[in-house]
Order: C-alpha cells, then sequence, then structure tokens
C-alpha cells in the first residue's frame, strides 16, 4: 500500500483535519489524523492493518503476540493480530504505569511486536514495551500504521511503519505566526475542546 492509498483512506473517511492542534504529546500541529474516523469502518481498517501485517512479516519473522497499547492502539492492534493469525494482547494504565492484566499471558519464547495506530513521539509504545519487558517478554520490534515522526521516533525497539507522513509540530511558545492566530483544540479520546 502507497503513501497515497493510506492518506486518501484517511481522506475519504474525514480524518485528515486542518487547523490548530494540541497533540497528546503537548506539541501543536495544524495536521491532526483522527484515526478513530478510519476505525469505524471495518473494510478500511482492514485495508491499512493487512497492509502493515504484511510489511510486519516481511521485516520481523516468527511474530506470536501482537500487544497493544490501550485505548488507541486495540483497534489496529486486534486486525493486525487477526491479519497475522496471532493473539492480540492490550496494556492498559494502572496508576499511570502501562501493565498487562484481564490474563493476557506472555510465554518467554513468544516473539512480540507491539502495534500502535500513529507515532509522533514514541512515548506509548516506549512505556508498553518497556512494561512488557519488566514481565520478561521478548519484544522483537513495534509497528504503526502511520510514523508522524518519519522515523525520528525512538521506541525502544525497531520500528515498522506502513507509512511515515511528515507533518509539523510546534512547542507552544514557538508557533508560527499563522498557526498562533487559529484557536487550538485538542481532539481525540478526550473530545474536542477549545483551549486558550
Amino acid at each position: 500500500m502507497t503513501r497515497d492509498e493510506v492518506l486518501d483512506i484517511f481522506r475519504e473517511c474525514g480524518a485528515m483535519l486542518e487547523g490548530h492542534f494540541i497533540l497528546s504529546s503537548g506539541l501543536r500541529s495544524p495536521i491532526f489524523l483522527q484515526k478513530a474516523r478510519v476505525f469505524q469502518y471495518a473494510h478500511q481498517t482492514e485495508k491499512l492493518c493487512k497492509a502493515l501485517a504484511e510489511r510486519i512479516r516481511a521485516e520481523v519473522p516468527g511474530v506470536t503476540k501482537v500487544v497493544s497499547p490501550a485505548i488507541g492502539g486495540i483497534i489496529p492492534g486486534y486486525e493486525t493480530a487477526r491479519q497475522l493469525g496471532v493473539p492480540a494482547l492490550y496494556t492498559e494504565r494502572v496508576d499511570g504505569q502501562f501493565e498487562l492484566r484481564r490474563g493476557f499471558e506472555i510465554a518467554p519464547d513468544d516473539v512480540v511486536v507491539v502495534v500502535e495506530d500513529i507515532v509522533s513521539t514514541g512515548l506509548s509504545i516506549r512505556e508498553c514495551v518497556a512494561a512488557l519487558q519488566k514481565i520478561g517478554a521478548n519484544v522483537a520490534a513495534a509497528a504503526c500504521l502511520i510514523d508522524r515522526s518519519a522515523g525520528e521516533a525512538e521506541v525502544g525497539v525497531p520500528l515498522v511503519s506502513l507509512i511515515e507522513f511528515k507533518v509539523p509540530a510546534y512547542p507552544a511558545d514557538q508557533l508560527p505566526p499563522e498557526l498562533a492566530a487559529i484557536p487550538a483544540v485538542k481532539p481525540g479520546s478526550r473530545g474536542i475542546q477549545g483551549v486558550k
């Protein structure tokens, strides 16, 4: 799947938003990829995750489990695992730290790939990888649909991405004038709220 094909799916689903957005990292950006708008369409999610699974197969042989950080990674993690024919697990936060719960188990000989939706700074993957390594998991790689950092994010293991899509992101005190002139909103799992 090409970069244009991936971005076209986001556009078709109304998931490529333009404006002034506060990312979960705290950085500001003129473009926000609202992946939840893509994930509401199973056939589009399947296309993306099938292509990601093919890339994972080519780069990480022998994957036996997919683990995703909750909540954003659960849907692409599940569908990518389905395409790979392996179980899909997820970590969730307990007192601010990712943990594997709900009876999920990883054996020492499992080959684990952490699957996330979109990577900007890599923080969620790093935290998920650290939680899995803490319990002795063999985390062979991480994977994402879109790497917004264009290879710059450090996730602690090799990162396989379906595409790289570098979008400018700025600290709040270093905004270009055209972005500073637009009211900021924080989209995503916490809802869209006006922010000054």
